[in-house]
């Protein structure tokens, strides 16, 4: 939904051509020129004044920024390089460590580690402090300059300095660059119980969903017992990639709606008629990382009583955000309106319950590990109605279901209880089933496999 822009100049020439401006517009109008003035005062005596001699340009980007900034976490100016990273999140491959990041009072913040690349495998955390790169402090330096150290050429070594809060000293994890290929989506068969992991919606997640319900069936040679939808750690993406895998699910209803800043200003999306997984059970699979396109998913096939979700309670994102142009080389991400689910509720800090509370007991931290979600970015927006969160981190901790530890399972052959969980609640719905399929390694059907001899 594209809003337009107006810069400064037009603002200003809107005001002032006003014919038969009342008293409070003109005092507007006035306020408004007292603060730009402020602004170029600031502006000339930091030329002036300031102890090393600094470019125009980049005082007025650090305006932008700040302006951008003072609004929520996520509005932002995006230049050439920004938008160029903005591209391959969605789009591209490059050569690094698979990891999404931002920036939070001068420090590098891990959102998410993407599957199966090399920050997951060395154990680097969503809420972890990125502080050194080959030995090199970071802290205070660019989000830009940052993400190019981490990039590199595949094959070569890096090492990350952590913080992680929760343990008293910092980690150092060493790893080696690879080409990261955005492959959103990956299946498997689990017993009679087909498993699609989601880990981003880029530009074909949407198809590549609906492909992958397509493989388990031909897999099997029949239709599954029911389907698991792992949608932990997806940190989200592309709106209409979200509303393409909600389709996939529903065969009828709204998916999601978006309002802008007046009440008339709300467009709706709704599901196709067919849907693909053809009635079977489906378990979708939440934690904090499961944010934003995510939650749109999560929120309508638990609104329409298509789906279970398990696991824990999602991020709370519950923002759209709109690329601008501002011209060749620069672009603005900007907030534009909020969505909400199909009985109309709105995520934003709250997030999405589970229907099912599960904690992943096969991570020996989670008691300990504190949990970062969008109620604790600065400036977020503010949810005028507060989610009913019924079933709170604190809730199950101590539900005594989940008192194994986490050696205990890896003795059972359990290397995620969560989705160990959602596989015998499938079996249940759908009738038996070898949940014991549960136990082995995830394996990308598509890779290539090893000739036998």
């Amino acid at each position: 939904m594209a809003r337009p822009f107006l810069t400064a100049t037009a603002l200003l020439g809107t005001l002032t051509l006003v014919p038969l401006a009342t008293q409070a517009m003109a005092a507007a109008d006035s306020s408004t020129y007292r603060e730009f003035d402020q602004f170029l005062d600031v502006f000339n005596r930091i030329k002036a004044d300031y102890v090393d001699k600094v470019d125009d340009q980049k005082l007025i980007k650090g305006a932008i920024a700040g302006m951008l900034a003072s609004l929520d976490p996520h509005s932002s100016y995006m230049d050439a390089l920004d938008y160029d990273n903005l591209k391959i999140q969605t789009e591209g491959n490059y050569g690094g460590l698979g990891l999404t990041v931002s920036m939070e009072d001068g420090a590098v913040k891990v959102i998410a580690p993407q599957e199966d690349t090399p920050a997951a495998r060395a154990g680097v955390k969503a809420g972890d402090y990125i502080t050194h790169i080959d030995g090199k402090l970071i802290y205070g330096e660019s989000l830009d300059d940052a993400i190019g150290l981490m990039r590199g050429k595949p094959g070569t070594k890096i090492t990350l300095g952590l913080v992680r809060p929760g343990r008293d000293k910092p980690l150092d994890v060493t790893m080696i660059r690879e080409v990261i290929v955005q492959k959103p989506v990956k299946w498997e068969v689990r017993g009679d119980v087909g498993y699609i992991n989601i880990n981003t919606f880029s530009e074909n997640t949407g198809a590549d969903t609906r492909a992958a319900i397509m493989g388990i069936d031909k897999s099997l040679g029949h239709r599954p017992l029911g389907y698991v939808v792992d949608l932990r750690n997806n940190g989200g993406g592309l709106l209409t990639q979200a509303i393409a895998v909600g389709d996939a699910f529903l065969d009828h209803g709204e998916i999601v709606s978006q309002r802008g800043r007046e009440k008339s200003d709300i467009e709706r999306y709704y599901a196709k008629a067919g849907d693909d997984a053809h009635g079977l059970p489906v378990v979708v699979l939440t934690d904090a990382g499961t944010a934003s396109a995510s939650e749109i998913v999560a929120g309508a096939l638990q609104d329409h009583h298509r789906a279970l979700i398990m696991g824990e309670r999602t991020f709370g994102k519950g923002s759209v955000q709109t690329l601008l142009p501002l011209g060749p080389d620069s672009a603005l991400r900007l907030t534009t309106a909020r969505y909400y689910t199909p009985s109309g509720r709105s995520v934003q800090e709250g997030g999405i319950a589970p229907d099912i509370a599960v904690p992943q007991i096969s991570d020996p931290d989670y008691k300990t590990r504190p949990v970062f979600r969008e109620a604790d970015l600065r400036r977020h927006l503010i949810n005028e109605v507060k989610a009913d969160n019924a079933v709170l981190e604190e809730d199950v901790k101590d539900d005594p279901r989940f008192t194994m530890t986490a050696d205990q399972l890896k003795k059972q052959g359990i290397p995620d209880f969560q989705l160990y969980y959602a596989l015998k609640t499938i079996a249940r719905l759908g009738g038996p089933t070898q949940v014991a399929a549960a136990t082995k390694p995830i394996v990308d059907p598509t890779a290539a496999k090893p000739a036998t001899k």
